[in-house]
């Protein structure tokens, strides 16, 4: 008798148990994506996928390399996946055979500058920068580069140290390809600076201690809603900066992996990405309307040619040249 009751006990608590004591898969996605994004899309990511926890690391590019190099020499590479907006680094990583091929069925409805045929890294956000301006001293938005060079930006206008911001760094790399080295001769000539940081710049043009800089888009505009004095606009020539996305070979998580960049570059991902006040890489997914954006075709359409490849052999001497002139006296 005790030993069928025993028994039906056991059936009891076996049949309770819930499906979601099951092992759950599990993602570490490395960004360089501010904290509300990666946030919100962890959010929806695991809301969609339950039996997947998600983690993430959210710093600088830079440190995210570093930490990827310490976890290589290690011998146990933490990191499933990595999504930055330093574009060289994927070609490298690329190049030393570490990235995972995988050709998402979203892939097909990207739009941007730059793609890997090989499918081992996409696209899954266009950053753009423009002229971040303080409205208080600049009336009439820039609408070309050479407007920076007139007496309106005297001794106000910066851009972030290269060495600090990778968006900083390929930001010059383009302007120097498409405009030359004589451009930034002739901004140091009028008085421009080189700044700290991109959010730094962002905050000294907000505070009046800059008429203007280089500001990113998503920094800029949060800076706007928040009330700060600030207006955003894009000279013809945009300077576009895809954030690509990629998995690392021989992750034991691979269908998470594979199942994050899907969500990524599908409308929802991309909606969410959007809403964070930067472009889609999608078509049919709407910006946010009356910040300075423009449509995701417009941008790549406008966008300044850079070669990533090249520009990764030249990255030191761009930024050794850059400090050297915004030095010099």
């Amino acid at each position: 008798m005790l030993k069928k009751l025993v028994c039906s006990m056991l059936l009891i608590a076996a049949l309770a148990t819930p499906v979601f004591a099951q092992k759950k898969e599990k993602l570490m996605v490395y960004t360089s994506m501010k904290e509300t994004l990666i946030g919100d899309l962890k959010t929806a990511f695991e809301k969609k996928y339950p039996n997947i926890a998600m983690d993430y690391y959210s710093a600088g590019a830079g440190k995210i390399m570093a930490k990827i190099a310490a976890e290589r020499q290690s011998g146990k590479l933490v990191v499933d996946v990595i999504w930055t907006s330093e574009v060289p680094d994927f070609y490298a990583m690329k190049k030393e055979g570490i990235l995972q091929r995988y050709e998402s069925p979203e892939a097909k409805y990207v739009v941007s500058p730059i793609f890997d045929p090989d499918f081992e890294f996409i696209p899954a956000r266009l950053g753009t920068l423009g002229i971040t301006y303080n409205t208080t001293k600049i009336k009439t938005p820039p609408k070309e580069w050479n407007d920076l060079l007139g007496p309106a930006y005297k001794n106000g206008f910066a851009i972030a140290n290269p060495a600090l911001s990778g968006t900083s760094m390929v930001s010059v790399g383009m302007i120097v390809n498409n405009l030359g080295w004589d451009f930034i001769q002739k901004l140091r000539a009028n008085g421009a600076k080189m700044g700290q940081g991109s959010g730094q710049v962002v905050d000294d043009t907000a505070a009046g201690d800059l008429v203007a800089c280089i500001g990113v888009d998503y920094i800029t505009i949060d800076k706007i809603k928040l009330g700060a004095p600030l207006g955003f606009a894009y000279p013809k020539e945009m300077l576009v900066i895809p954030s690509p996305v990629a998995i690392f070979k021989g992750t034991p998580n691979l269908s998470a992996a594979q199942k994050f960049v899907d969500f990524l570059l599908s409308v929802e991902g991309q909606t969410i990405i959007a809403q964070n006040y930067t472009l889609p890489i999608r078509r049919d997914v709407p910006i946010v309307e009356g910040v300075g954006l423009v449509q995701p075709e417009e941008a790549v359409k406008r966008a300044m040619k850079i070669d990533y490849l090249k520009l990764m052999e030249e990255k030191q001497s761009i930024i050794d040249k850059f400090t050297a002139i915004m030095q010099s006296k």
